[in-house]
């Protein structure tokens, strides 16, 4: 085994395997058997997916099966890879009109998830590998999914975000950072000016599902030697508020889940 490879996470991915060829409650000896462990590892390895919500356990039998955690994450894979089908022509689109790197992300807590990117042909070009995560407070796309969050929810997820400060243009203060949120609400999108990484501003503007929800968001970022004042406010936010509203009447009932507890 590779020395890069944590050994009880393998293990436990590979008791979830087990599950998901199942596809029916089974017991600890059999699981044991299956995954050539001893029972005590395989019991203890079970106990932690039970607590994460990857397993679940049957109280009449004893055996056991795959957790509501499991398929919360099936259902948000399926969301997301529809959404990316329907958005991806329209990032392709922003591409052609401004050259520039387009986004599509999705909200995981106080994280920004990109689940899609078509990128600028420019040699200096922004790049997100897809799946990677940032940090909501100082993206212009996580500032417009943060927005844009039922007040609750919204609060329950600031009370635990960290305002780390990537650069001296990052909001660091809860105050500002509430502020910044209640004008992107009234303007319909959200600017980053250099506030994740210096030199780089974007543009992001919120999509919404058919009941009016606010699902993702797309965005535009590129270096600002080429992302001036006049080209973000005469080309870009009308570019990227456009398409955001031409995808959103154009979504239907796509209802995308957030993949933290």
């Amino acid at each position: 085994m590779s020395k890069s490879i944590v050994q009880s996470v393998d293990r436990s991915l590979s008791i979830l395997e087990i599950l998901v060829e199942e596809n029916q409650p089974i017991s600890l000896s059999q699981i044991s058997e299956k995954a050539n462990l001893n029972i005590s590892t395989v019991h203890r390895l079970l106990h932690t997916l039970m607590h994460r919500g990857f397993v679940g356990q049957e109280k009449d039998s004893g055996k056991y099966k795959l957790g509501l955690r499991i398929f919360e994450i099936a259902s948000a894979l399926e969301s997301s890879l529809d959404l990316k089908a329907v958005v991806r022509p329209y990032l392709r689109e922003i591409v052609d009109e401004c050259n520039e790197t387009a986004n599509l992300t999705i909200l995981d807590g106080g994280d920004v998830v990109y689940i899609d990117q078509v990128e600028s042909t420019n040699m200096v070009r922004m790049f997100a590998n897809i799946g990677s995560k940032g940090p909501a407070h100082c993206l212009g796309s996580g500032k417009v999914l943060l927005a844009f969050l039922e007040e609750d929810k919204l609060e329950s997820i600031l009370k635990d975000i960290k305002l780390t400060k990537y650069t001296s243009e990052t909001i660091s203060s809860m105050d500002k950072l509430k502020k910044n949120l209640s004008q992107i609400r009234r303007q319909g999108y959200s600017i980053d000016f250099e506030e994740m990484e210096e030199g780089v501003r974007c543009v992001a503007a919120p999509i919404r599902n058919e009941a009016g929800k606010v699902i993702a968001a797309i965005s535009v970022s590129g270096p600002n030697t080429r992302i001036t004042d006049k080209f973000l406010y005469t080309k870009l936010i009308p570019l990227v508020t456009g398409k955001a509203e031409e995808i959103s009447k154009n979504i239907g009932d796509i209802g995308i889940k957030e993949f933290s507890n």
